[in-house]
């Protein structure tokens, strides 16, 4: 019997796992120091994080989500970047609930990971909001990627120094690059600004001797070939709505996959039983033959608790049905 860690990494070195699973469930988050400086309380009013975003995390919301207006809004002027956006510090992080949950991890069990929030794009639309990034990143790119740039410098200095502090295995990086429909920049665009820049985090990552794994739960196939080309090692949260099968042939199996299971689909009151369990098996037969795939539902889980039972039930149990059925050669 494997461990959820061996598991994960027989399906990433595509040797023969005991079971196709989420890899998040091979995951230990531990608490970010960041993270946590950045949490506002779940009351419903608005809130600043360290780099002065208010945030507003209503009661009963899975979770915080900016509140930008005019007023509140950071950045006002993109050519006053410098003036108006200040960086947070990282000295005097406390990095002491982090290394005693890490302590508790036996990594031969399970793989560390921190939550590493906030990507580029998603800083820039944070900070200005979303209608002055889509514009700035059209009309003054160049003042984009300088300021850009000081945002790329500051995430790997945290970087390294997470990996000076706790080693661990997996990044779990954040950057929402689309919707259910497209990439919200065209691919031009992105690979203008944002690709060169994020070539520069996944190369550190990589040379601290941590996999990148980017969650993204949104349409990314136009620019897929060039998660490849930047070093994404795994990309969590592949919707539905992407043509799997197709970024399966194009990345030539260089791209592990986390997702596939179309969750807003069976996270219905009125949602069947059997109708989850053949979205999950659907998921798992089409998706896990090209190997190098983690099924399951991209953001995480079914909200409705009777669904997110039947869904994990099947997950676990056609998961392993399918891998003793379809040895790896």
């Amino acid at each position: 019997m494997m461990t959820p860690r061996e598991n994960a990494m027989a399906i990433y070195n595509r040797e023969q796992p005991d079971r196709y699973d989420d890899l998040m469930n091979a995951l230990v988050l531990l608490p970010d120091p960041v993270l946590l400086a950045n949490m506002v309380p779940q009351d419903g009013q608005p809130h600043q994080n360290l780099w002065g975003v208010t945030y507003v995390w209503k009661p009963g919301a899975p979770g915080a989500h900016p509140y930008i207006t005019d007023e509140n809004k950071v950045l006002k002027d993109l050519d006053l970047w410098e003036e108006q956006v200040k960086v947070p510090s990282l000295d005097g992080l406390d990095w002491g609930p982090a290394k005693e949950a890490e302590a508790k991890v036996d990594r031969g069990e399970k793989m560390v990971s921190f939550l590493f929030g906030g990507g580029l794009f998603e800083t820039s639309h944070f900070l200005m909001g979303m209608e002055d990034a889509l514009l700035n990143y059209q009309i003054d790119p160049d003042t984009m990627i300088d300021f850009l740039t000081v945002v790329k410098d500051w995430k790997i200095e945290y970087i390294r120094r997470m990996a000076e502090e706790l080693h661990p295995d997996i990044i779990f990086y954040h950057d929402d690059w689309g919707n259910k429909k497209n990439t919200f920049l065209p691919p031009s665009v992105w690979r203008e600004v944002i690709k060169p820049l994020q070539q520069e985090i996944s190369d550190a990552i990589h040379d601290c001797g941590m996999i990148y794994m980017h969650h993204a739960d949104c349409i990314c196939q136009p620019i897929v070939t060039d998660m490849v080309d930047i070093g994404v090692d795994v990309w969590q949260g592949v919707i539905a709505q992407n043509d799997i099968v197709e970024i399966q042939r194009i990345t030539e199996g260089k791209l592990a996959m986390v997702g596939g299971i179309d969750g807003p689909a069976i996270d219905l009151t009125n949602t069947t039983e059997e109708e989850i369990r053949t979205e999950v098996r659907r998921a798992i037969d089409t998706y896990c033959p090209a190997g190098r795939f983690y099924p399951s539902i991209p953001n995480g889980c079914c909200f409705h608790e009777r669904n997110d039972a039947i869904y994990r039930d099947e997950l676990e149990k056609y998961g392993r049905q399918f891998a003793l059925e379809h040895p790896i050669g």
